[in-house]
């Protein structure tokens, strides 16, 4: 993830309600490298992120979205398994997340790639406000 990036990423975020809505100063801390994060492009145009940060042996996944007009394409796939490969050089274990208790499509993504619900925050998500599903994946 890139400066440059930082108002494409706020665009894809804006089409995509349902994730973690940050600022333009929180994207500027990934680009910092206080926490991990990627970008895919198609046609030099930003379509999808994914921000996380490592936890001891685990990777969390903070932000993730694919604009809604390149979903189901294969850009959230790689954009995973680009965070898991980075896991990957410091051994981690699992990654880790949270996710909407609503938002289907993303519990369908994350089940499709080994995600299974471990737990619950209640009541976790403003605007709505919303419980929140607590997922992981083993790291083979």
């Amino acid at each position: 993830m890139e400066e440059r990036d930082i108002e494409s990423i706020l665009a894809i975020q804006a089409a995509c309600p349902e994730i973690a809505q940050w600022t333009a100063w929180d994207y500027d801390r990934v680009v910092r490298e206080e926490m991990a994060g990627w970008t895919a492009e198609e046609e030099s145009r930003v379509t999808g992120f994914i921000v996380a940060r490592r936890v001891v042996s685990e990777i969390e996944i903070l932000n993730f979205a694919v604009h809604p007009a390149e979903q189901r394409h294969g850009t959230g796939a790689a954009l995973l398994q680009e965070t898991i490969a980075w896991g990957k050089t410091f051994s981690a274990v699992q990654v880790i997340l949270e996710v909407r208790a609503s938002n289907a499509a993303a519990l369908r993504f994350y089940e499709r790639h080994s995600f299974r619900v471990t737990g619950k925050r209640a009541r976790y998500y403003d605007s709505p406000r919303e419980d929140a599903l607590l997922l992981n994946a083993p790291l083979a």
